[in-house]
Order: structure tokens, then sequence, then C-alpha cells
């Protein structure tokens, strides 16, 4: 009597359970964004001659690299800090909201990729606080990189960031638009 009521329990514990987790799996894929945003950042390289309008050096470079260029081998190796202007449009002389602070390392020989771990820093009248990003970045077309904190009106702010590279002027500057879809708004 005892071992059946135990079976019992434990069998209706899964069941109860099982649903439980697949409910939580479907409202998550289900879920609307709860804030969705467009920027763009601007980031200029530093490559000997450029240091006025500079947003990011590289770092870390493999031994006897030159730290004004990037490296052979899909640039593996180097590592880039960057403190880059974010705007709202895709115009660098445009009044930048915030600021891209982080780094990107390339770190692969046999693909062109990276790996980000930045922050955009607010200081504009609409928005204060800041958004984490971190993930690796393949440079494909578009990709995503996971929105893993923030501060401020972004407090413990969960979502994803679609990059898309919108322009490329030699090795000296990039521009990305970031697309983010916050999925947990506090």
């Amino acid at each position: 009597m005892a071992a059946t009521r135990l079976i019992a329990t434990l069998v209706l514990s899964f069941l109860l359970l099982s649903s439980s987790d697949a409910t939580h799996r479907k409202k998550i894929r289900s879920r609307r964004p709860c804030k969705q945003m467009v920027f763009y950042f601007h980031d200029i390289l530093y490559n000997g001659k450029n240091g006025k309008n500079a947003t990011s050096a590289i770092v870390g470079a493999p031994a006897g690299a030159n730290r004004t260029t990037l490296a052979g081998q899909n640039h593996f190796g180097n590592l880039v800090v960057f403190d880059d202007p974010i705007t709202l449009d895709n115009n660098l002389h445009s009044i930048p909201v915030g600021r891209a602070q982080g780094f990107y390392l390339y770190d692969r020989k046999d693909f062109f990729t990276a790996w980000l771990g930045f922050s955009f820093v607010f200081n504009s009248t609409r928005h204060k606080g800041s958004i984490t990003f971190a993930g690796p970045d393949p440079l494909n077309k578009t990709r995503d990189i996971s929105v893993i904190g923030g501060t401020g009106d972004f407090f413990m702010a969960r979502g994803i960031a679609t990059l898309m590279t919108n322009a490329v002027e030699g090795e000296a500057y990039f521009r990305l638009q970031v697309d983010i879809k916050l999925l947990e708004c506090w």
C-alpha cells in the first residue's frame, strides 16, 4: 500500500514537473520583446596616423606583430579595445547618445571571426544606464549576440542583439547596426 502510494506520488510529481517545464519553454519561445531599439556604433581603429580620431586600438597582437596594423591570417591573435560613439542613425557626425566600450578579439586562424564583450553606456536624456553584451561574432551578414545585463533604465536586462555590418572603409573604420530586442525588462 505504501509502495503504491509512493509510486503514484512520484508519477504525479513527474507529470506536473514535465508539463510545467513544457509550458515554461513555450512561454519563452512565444515572448515578444518588452523593448526594441536600434543604434549604430562607429569604430575607428588606430593605424599609427589617426591618433586624434581613433576610437579603438590594438592592445594585444601575435609575437612580432605591429600594433598599428591588423595581423595576417584573419587577424588571429589581435585584441582590440574600443570606446566608440553610439548614434541613432548611421552618420558618424550625429550627436552621440552614448559610447560602446569593450573589446573584441580575433579568435580563429582558419576563418574570419571575433569574440565580443562590450557595453553600451548611455548619456542622453532618452536613456540612462548601460546594456552589456557578450558573444561570438562570426562576421556573417547578420549575427546575434546575447544581452547579458544592464544598469539604470536597463537594470537586469536580458535579450538578443542582432549585429549587421553597415559600412567598412579599409581596415580603419567600420560601422555596426545593432538591433536590440530585450526579452526581460524590469
